[in-house]
């Protein structure tokens, strides 16, 4: 299963080339960024993809999901997409891509990012498409709260899902952990908003949480451009200039078949 981890100082975590960066937001793009984190995590480790997005001039906003339940990680989503003026790029990452394939139906919502992330069909939920092609995380290291929230063994964190993260980071983010409903990952998805609207996806290859084989199979199912990136599942934190890369692409692709529509 995929998760993620909190974190409250990703902005010192790695150094981004200016060459990863990509281009500044030109006009016609499009200019307001969501993004949605996963599970186990709050929204603090996107910090170093919105810096990259803000120095580029975008509009970047990010979603603290409470993780409670599908249904409340959705309308959590929804809240931040009702307050941009304009259209949205949406990103999600691991379980965050369940948020996204439901919450992107919004018509403001004009591509989808999928990073790392499941991206389930009508009627499928996160469990039993993680289960297709399950990762590498032993079971055992995945564990339960007597009130039905799910977290990583901290002591296995940093080699389940850390391996490219410095190791006081990564012993930091495991002791800093935020659970999320074990129901949310048996919740049906309602609508796949992939199906009308353009999708991106990010392959991690090193990934061992989320199966980088389901990864390429879900992106060639919808159809999504994919990039592959050397990278464990916390590929936003230890690749954020690549992956601000492809959310930029999104973004200007957005904008011009937008401009070609009118």
């Amino acid at each position: 299963m995929a998760y993620t981890l909190r974190i409250a100082f990703a902005a010192a975590m790695v150094a981004v080339s200016p060459a990863a960066a990509a281009e500044s937001a030109a006009t016609g793009t499009v200019k307001n960024i969501v993004l949605v984190h996963g599970a186990g995590t709050d929204g603090l480790g996107w910090r170093g993809v919105y810096d990259i997005l803000k120095k580029d001039g975008y509009r970047v906003s990010v979603v603290q999901e409470p993780l409670t339940g599908l249904s409340d990680d959705v309308a959590a989503t929804q809240r931040v997409i009702d307050q941009q003026d304009g259209q949205v790029i949406l990103v999600g990452h691991s379980y965050g891509g369940t948020i996204i394939t439901v919450a992107g139906a919004d018509p403001k919502v004009r591509a989808l990012v999928y990073v790392a992330a499941l991206q389930p069909d009508v009627g499928e939920t996160t469990n039993q498409l993680a289960a297709l092609m399950p990762g590498d995380v032993p079971a055992s290291d995945i564990k339960l709260t007597k009130d039905g929230f799910l977290f990583v063994d901290p002591s296995k964190f940093a080699a389940d899902v850390g391996t490219d993260l410095p190791p006081a980071l990564a012993e930091y983010m495991a002791n800093s952990q935020m659970p999320v409903a074990a129901a949310a990952f048996d919740a049906p998805v309602s609508i796949a908003a992939w199906h009308d609207k353009p999708s991106y996806g990010i392959v991690a290859t090193a990934d061992r949480a989320l199966n980088p084989e389901l990864a390429r199979w879900m992106y060639k199912r919808s159809g999504a451009k994919i990039t592959e990136i050397k990278a464990n599942h916390l590929v936003y934190i230890s690749q954020p200039g690549l992956v601000a890369s492809v959310i930029e692409t999104a973004a200007r692709s957005a904008g011009e078949n937008t401009t070609k529509a009118q």
